[in-house]
């Protein structure tokens, strides 16, 4: 489903059914009282449903609870297509993993029925909603009936209606990277959910600890045998991967795509005998192909649509530099020994920047700047994206 469609289904199926819970949650409070919470929690679920790129930012999160309850007592809710990653990184058992499909709206209501069904069934009793003001993720965060339940609340600022759902409500702070923010839930387990706003502790201070990828044998060994077969040379030279992501569901992100062209030229130039390897979805197949025509050299090949994630990361354990815009793979190769150029704009890098050491942001701050936010469900008007067109080739 896409994505914009799954925003206007949050936002008219969602807020109604917010309040409905909310006003069902007093009358329950009314009578039989809100309960007892258990002294520390067992199990934890943690329900971040979108973007595999927050997945990465998510591990220091989960490493905290695995800490409190034991890796074999955490939970993760997600939607099937984001998966993926999650095992990549095997922060949670993959048999503790639930999974939601999104083919279409009756795909979605019964997965999520199964889902509710099945988080109940585990007795799980703390549950963490990682959506920043999604109405969805706060709903199922509800209806899955831990105990427990923290997410963000709203208080009085002007945002996102999702309710009163949860028992630990924590306030938004657009001044902390997300890495952060998803701590500071984790965190507010443990608080009394009387002390609102949570949570009234000093955040992590980067570096934030990520796991590191071991790509499988058989992985490192296809993607030498297709950087071989493509790109015949110097097995010693550089690789550098471009990863233009034409077809980005938010386009006020990208790059221009001739720009990769044009860097990919100075690159040969500058690294005689060098491998650019342009990288993509399988639907960015023939946009990539034609990039890689317009570059015209012997030394640059297309990946996009022969290779699958754990393939990429395996690439990225074996190549020098990815360059990319803000987007998933930005925060995949953190989990890797790759460097990292991010090309950032729409989004501030202070809240969705990769969390890696080897990374390094090219980020213009015009007047404009950030234009994508939790507060606007990550839709801009902007229809001439100066400030990622400002980043030069020559910058990167």
């Amino acid at each position: 489903m896409r994505f914009w469609a799954m925003r206007f289904i949050d936002y008219w199926i969602g807020r109604p059914l917010c309040l409905l819970l909310t006003l069902l949650r007093r009358l329950i409070a009314l009578f039989r009282g809100d309960g007892a919470t258990p002294r520390e929690p067992e199990k934890v679920l943690f329900i971040k449903l979108e973007e595999q790129g927050a997945l990465v930012v998510a591990a220091p999160a989960v490493r905290r609870a695995e800490a409190l309850v034991g890796r074999e007592n955490l939970y993760f809710c997600v939607f099937a297509e984001n998966r993926p990653i999650l095992d990549a990184m095997d922060l949670v058992p993959p048999a503790n993993v639930v999974t939601i499909r999104t083919d279409n709206v009756v795909v979605i209501a019964i997965d999520t029925l199964r889902a509710i069904a099945r988080v109940r069934r585990a007795g799980i009793d703390a549950i963490i909603d990682l959506e920043f003001f999604a109405r969805g993720s706060a709903v199922l965060a509800y209806l899955c009936g831990g105990t427990r339940r923290v997410g963000l609340h709203r208080f009085g600022n002007e945002t996102a209606y999702r309710g009163d759902l949860m028992t630990h409500r924590v306030a938004y702070n657009p001044y902390l990277h997300t890495a952060q923010a998803y701590d500071i839930m984790v965190s507010a387990l443990g608080a009394s959910p009387d002390d609102v706003p949570l949570l009234k502790q000093r955040p992590i201070e980067p570096p934030f600890a990520l796991p590191v990828y071991t790509p499988p044998a058989a992985d490192s060994a296809r993607i030498d045998a297709l950087l071989k077969s493509k790109v015949p040379g110097d097995p010693g030279a550089p690789v550098i991967v471009l990863q233009p992501n034409c077809t980005d569901v938010l386009r006020v992100r990208k790059w221009p795509e001739a720009r990769y062209v044009t860097l990919a030229t100075a690159l040969l130039a500058a690294y005689p005998g060098a491998t650019v390897v342009f990288t993509g979805l399988p639907g960015e197949a023939e946009a990539i192909a034609s990039l890689v025509r317009q570059v015209n050299s012997p030394q640059v090949c297309s990946l996009a649509g022969d290779i699958n994630l754990r393939e990429l990361l395996a690439l990225f354990c074996v190549a020098d530099v990815l360059v990319t815009n803000d987007s998933g793979p930005a925060h995949f190769a953190a989990l890797t020994p790759i460097h990292q150029v991010a090309l950032y704009g729409p989004e501030t890098p202070q809240l969705f920047g990769p969390v890696g050491p080897r990374a390094r942001v090219l980020y213009t701050p015009l007047a404009c700047s950030p234009c994508l936010s939790t507060f606007n469900y990550r839709h801009s008007v902007c229809g001439d994206n100066l400030c990622v067109q400002a980043i030069a080739v020559d910058d990167v």
